[in-house]
Order: structure tokens, then sequence, then C-alpha cells
């Protein structure tokens, strides 16, 4: 670069003598030693400027949150501020150049490690910066949520909520604009980072030295060794079923058969775990399985078994009857039926909402043996578990939330799995499902109102999605954003700017785990029975559904003191540049 292109920062002198001073492009030189040195003058933490900092034995210290950086090539001494921007400076003739080019930027390699730092010491602020940093450089979506998988599947607390909220936020993508796409990602891998602080590295076993064994042995094996919560034995069974070439739905099968042995694992987080493990493999592919699928062993460790429950044997004993149609179910070969009467899809749901559960697993039974596609039978457990939100009355204990919540995500992750699998096994998760729904049955006594959406209509044609999040800026609005919601519904405006809505009046808060488990259920069961328009009256109700208890769970978690989003926003107006401060 000839000289004529470089930046007069004056003279040498004149430099030593005021110690520091800005130029043009924002840099800031400062006399050092026998010479100068230039940085970016924005502090890469917050973007304070660095000429007011202090500059002693070589390090350059910011005086906003004291990061410091090495003068002469901009790294940093912290690992919660990024490197400051070094330019090249020469001296000729008493007179300082700073050359305006920095000597290196954010490439998107350097990204991807901030992005990896960021997540192992578990600081926010470098996740999102890292975030915004390979969005606006074009990187998939799917690609930074493989950094966030790879690493939190790779510590030794195994897969959880944090997994389950990257994975569930990647599945939302499609919904969000991009400054939602930026918040859900954000989210996600915080809580990733989160979960894993303090974590060891994960070692896996190895598979057994022969992966001759057929498949249905290998799934003997392993459910035998989750039988006996032997989940090292299972580690190695599931490895050598992976380095064997079985297929991600055949692990599948064999993985959540063990899972539905018994009832209801832990409140239905096993399986909806299990389900989410599987659709972070189809985004990661193939060549993840070992590192995805080991991370589930520690979940089955000690799982609750619900048939040991009380609620579950009195005052109506409901183990018994499961297991016999479950035996009555593997002696009927249910292979290649198909239904041959018609089914009431209506009265299925209001019979799952009743109070006769010996019924209800006659009913499902009934079904199954009738032909009745299984993931159909799903999609209306689904259903009647949405319903139990919807009515949900707000003078039941705040905590009741997370016990309707736990039923209808369970029911989603159902669904999802018999939509691609035919292992008669599994079909008992939809009968665990039913139960938990009946169980649940005092939180709609009495039933919440429907939604007042004739309150709204009035000028709901032309309102603005953001009313709905200015409603949400008050506590408790739950019938109000029910009411909101089912009234823009019968508007007829396209649905597509409310779920974007939606994720934000999730991703501006501080959210805890639940809420984002309900978001994701709610707008992939919406997506289900909106394919269905026009070919089954229950569709659009259904669908409706699924939004209004969305609204009613969000809205009564929030506001929260968004403390997360804000820490984003920071992240995006660093990156455009903007200035966060103004001095006097």
């Amino acid at each position: 670069m000839r000289t004529e292109e470089w930046i007069s920062a004056g003279t040498l002198d004149q430099l030593k003598s005021e110690g520091a001073k800005v130029i043009k492009g924002g840099i800031a030189v400062f006399a050092h030693e026998d010479g100068a040195a230039a940085v970016d003058n924005r502090c890469p933490h917050l973007g304070f400027p660095l000429h007011l900092g202090s500059l002693c034995d070589g390090i350059l210290t910011c005086h906003w949150h004291h990061a410091r950086f090495d003068i002469c090539s901009g790294g940093t001494l912290d690992p919660w501020a990024d490197d400051a921007l070094a330019h090249d400076v020469k001296i000729e003739n008493g007179e300082v150049w700073v050359n305006p080019a920095p000597r290196q930027t954010m490439s998107i390699e350097k990204l991807n490690q901030r992005l990896r730092e960021g997540l192992e010491q578990n600081i926010g602020i470098v996740i999102a910066k890292a975030v915004v940093g390979l969005i606006e450089a074009g990187v998939s979506e799917d690609e930074i949520v493989r950094i966030g998988i790879l690493y939190g599947t790779s510590l030794s607390s195994g897969w959880g909520s944090g997994l389950t909220i990257l994975t569930a936020m990647r599945n939302v993508l499609p919904k969000l604009d991009k400054q939602g796409r930026i918040l859900a990602l954000y989210h996600g891998l915080v809580h990733v980072a989160r979960a894993g602080a303090g974590r060891a590295p994960r070692h896996l076993l190895g598979p057994l030295p022969s992966a001759d064994t057929s498949p249905k042995r290998l799934a003997d094996w392993y459910r035998n060794c989750v039988e006996v919560r032997d989940s090292q034995g299972a580690e190695k069974v599931l490895l050598t079923a992976v380095t064997a070439g079985m297929s991600s739905d055949e692990l599948a099968d064999m993985l959540l058969t063990a899972v539905t042995d018994h009832f209801y694992l832990d409140g239905g987080h096993t399986f909806d775990f299990h389900n989410k493990a599987f659709e972070a493999l189809d985004a990661l592919g193939p060549d993840a399985a070992e590192i995805i699928l080991a991370s589930l062993m520690p979940l089955m460790r000690n799982p609750s078994r619900s048939e040991e429950q009380h609620h579950w044997q009195s005052p109506i004993d409901l183990v018994t009857p499961l297991k016999q149609a479950f035996e009555q179910l593997r002696s009927d070969d249910l292979s290649g039926k198909s239904a041959t009467s018609a089914f009431n899809e209506d009265a299925f749901v209001d019979q799952l909402l009743g109070d006769q559960p010996l019924a209800t697993i006659q009913q499902i039974s009934d079904a199954l043996m009738g032909g009745i596609a299984p993931a159909r039978l799903a999609r209306l457990i689904t259903l009647a578990a949405a319903e139990r939100i919807a009515r949900f009355h707000t003078q039941n204990d705040f905590g009741d939330w997370l016990a309707v919540l736990h039923t209808f995500t369970y029911a989603h992750a159902v669904h999802e799995r018999l939509l691609r699998s035919q292992e008669p096994l599994l079909y008992r998760a939809l009968f665990y499902g039913a139960i938990a729904i009946y169980h649940d049955r005092f939180l709609n006594v009495p039933r919440a109102p429907k939604p007042k959406k004739d309150e709204y209509k009035a000028g709901i044609a032309e309102a603005s999605t953001e009313d709905l999040l200015s409603l949400l800026d008050r506590r408790q609005q739950v019938e109000e954003a029910a009411g909101w919601v089912a009234a823009y519904l019968d508007s007829g405006r396209d649905h597509a700017p409310l779920l974007n809505t939606l994720g934000h009046s999730l991703l501006r808060e501080d959210a805890e785990f639940h809420s984002f488990q309900m978001y994701e259920a709610a707008i992939a069961e919406y997506d289900h029975w909106r394919a269905m328009d026009g070919t089954e009256a229950l569709a659009d109700r259904a669908a409706n559904t699924m939004l209004i208890a969305c609204a009613r769970y969000l809205a009564a978690h929030a506001p929260t003191a968004r403390e997360m989003p804000h820490t984003a926003r920071i992240a995006w107006r660093l990156h455009r540049g903007e200035r966060l401060f103004e001095s006097d």
C-alpha cells in the first residue's frame, strides 16, 4: 500500500505529548515505547472508546469493563472480550502513518472458534456476537447448531434441557424473521453452555469387538441393559448397533422400545428427550450418531417408572388393564391393517378429556386393532393434551402449568415418532399419553372460559401483531392473549406473522425450558393440522387450539427481566457499528 493511502496520525513527538489520539476511520493511535501502535477505537467487548483507556507496559485497559489488550497484536487477556483489531503503523521522517485496513479480521473460522470458546466458558456475550457474525456472514443455521450439539453431547451430563432447547429452536427457524432466528440460536446455545458449565468431557466406551450380531439380538440386549439400569452396558450395545450400520429409524425403534417398556418414564421427559436427539441426528447426519445417541445413556440410569407410582394404581388400578391391553395387542397382528369403518375423531378427543380411563384404554385398543393408524391416534391425543392447556384455569396453582405442559410435549414427541415408525411396541406410548391426560383432568375443573375474541374483533383486521407483544408486557394476560389470538385467527389474515410474533413473545424473555418446548410443539402440531386443511372438519379448530394454547402458556410466563435478549441486541448493535454509550 502506497504511503499516500495510509492515514497520517501527525508527528511522533505530538503523539508522545498527547499519549493517544483518534484518527480517520475510528482508529486509536497510541504512543508506545519508542514508536506507536494502533487499534480500532471501539472496544471489542462492548464498544467503549479505547483511546479513553490506559496503556501501561504494553497492555491497553478499557476503563468500562477493564478488558485488557496487547497493544501490539490486539490480543485480549480476557476470554469474555474479543481481540481488538490491530493496524500496522510505520514512522517516516518523524511522522506516524497508519494502515487503514486492520491487520486481521473476524473470519468465519475465527467466529466458529469464538462460538466454541463461548460455549466452553459459558459466556453469553461471546456466544451472541459469534451467532450474529456467522449469520451476517451467510453461514447456514444448521452449521451453527452443529457446533452447539457436538459440544453439548461431548459432556458427561448427557442429553438434557439445553440440547433439547437448541434442537427445538432449530426446528422453528423457518417460522421466524432474521432477528428471531438469531435470538432462537442464541437462546439455544446459551442454554447448552449453562447445562455444560463445569461438566467433564464424556468418553465413549466403544462398541463390542464384533458387529456381526443381528439387529434383533442387539435390541434385546439393549432392552435388558435398560431394564436393570445398566447404562454402561446399554451404551456399548448402542455403539455396536451404530457400528453395524443400523439406520437412524432402526436405532430409534430400538431405543424407544426400551423407553416404553416401562410407563411414562420421568414424567414423559425420557421419550421427549430421545425424540429430540433423533431430530438433532437428522439435522447433523449419520456421522454424529455415536456422540448424539450415547449422550442419551445417562437418562437410563435411574428414571422414575410411573407404574410404581400411587396415582397410576389408586383409586383406579390403571397398571393391570394397561398390561392386559399390551398383551392383547401383542397377540394381534397389527401389521398391514387398515380401518374398515368410520372413526369419530371428535368423540375420541372427548373420551380422552373425560373421566373414564378404562373406557379410554379399551377405545385405543379397539382403534388399533380396527386398523386406525397409530400416528392418527397420536395426533388426536396431542390435540386433547393441548385442550388441557387451552382450558387451564388460572385459579390453579401456578406450578400446575408444568403438569399440562409435560403431557402435551410428551404427546407431541410420540406423534412425531409414530409418523416415522411402524414398531408395534411403541404403540404403548399412546396409552401413557392418554392416561397422563386423564390425570390432568382436575386442572380443567372448572375449565377456563373460551377465548373472548369478540372483545378484539373490532380493528383486528388492521391491527399489528406488535399489539400482542404490548399486551404481554403486563403480567398474567392469559385470557386477554387467548382472546386476541382467537380474534386474529378468525379474521382471515395470514397466519405467518402471528407465528413469528408468538416466537418473539418467547424469545424476548428470559424464558425457562418448558416455554421453549411449548412454542416448538405447538407450532409443529399446528403445521400437521394445517397440512390436513380441507380434508377433515376438525383440522381448523385443532390448528387454532394449538396457537391459543401456546399464547396462554407464554402469557402466563411473561414478562421476565429480559436480560438474555438484551445481550443479543447489544451484540447485533456492535456488529452494525452502533454506539452503546454517549461521551460527555
